[in-house]
């Protein structure tokens, strides 16, 4: 199976960070963003990666290469103009495919989490399993309803935040193309047919998405051992 981080956006609630550096660029705790990630994947034992990239997308290529002194191999999506989550997905389904598994990880570049990724396994009779946890401050109303059969639906009584975790089928992308717009709401029809499933990840996690956050994270780890 293959994982996808998806690193193409323009970071603008990141300004003036991102304003000459990719966010998933951006350092906390002595590396970037997206180096976390690549040493969380390695450890899962996955051993291909794509990503998609478009503002200021040369700078990743140029930082990361071939992926080898990670330990991976990594393949890059250029999506010159940003694509939304879903069309982005869409426009690199032949790379996370092309081995012949329909399902793949994906992982949003702007997130940190020490959520155990080897523990992730496709469900049956589903085309997504997203990995939820607790709402956080900034967003304490959550996103989807965890049922105790494990089954994730748009409402209930008690949200949780979707942590930017995925594993998804190819099935969910059918009759789908590159300017598909966003996941969410194809996530959303998912679940109205009953094809979602989910996990609760009860431990730390963080969306990276304003300089206080990132200034947080960074003192965090570099606090800590990983």
């Amino acid at each position: 199976m293959k994982a996808m981080i998806l690193a193409a956006g323009k970071g603008e609630r990141m300004r003036p960070l991102t304003l000459t550096t990719p966010k998933p660029l951006l350092e906390a705790g002595g590396k970037p963003l997206i180096e976390h990630h690549l040493d969380h994947l390695r450890r899962a034992g996955f051993r291909s990666v794509v990503i998609n990239h478009a503002w200021l997308g040369e700078q990743i290529e140029a930082t990361l290469g071939s992926g080898d002194r990670f330990g991976l191999s990594l393949i890059y999506s250029r999506e010159g103009e940003p694509l939304e989550t879903a069309g982005g997905i869409v426009r690199a389904l032949p790379m996370l495919t092309e081995n012949g598994s329909d399902w793949f990880l994906v992982i949003n570049g702007d997130i940190w989490s020490d959520f155990d990724l080897s523990g992730l396994t496709p469900p049956a009779q589903a085309d997504a399993l997203l990995v939820l946890t607790r709402n956080p401050p900034h967003h304490p109303h959550g996103d989807f309803h965890l049922q105790a059969d494990g089954t994730v639906t748009e409402d209930g009584a008690n949200k949780l935040t979707f942590t930017g975790i995925s594993l998804l089928h190819r099935r969910l992308f059918q009759g789908l193309d590159d300017q598909s717009g966003k996941l969410g709401p194809v996530l959303r029809q998912a679940m109205r047919q009953g094809r979602v499933r989910g996990v609760e990840h009860p431990g730390k996690w963080v969306d990276v998405g304003t300089p206080d956050r990132l200034r947080e994270l960074d003192q965090t780890l570099l606090g800590r051992e990983l």
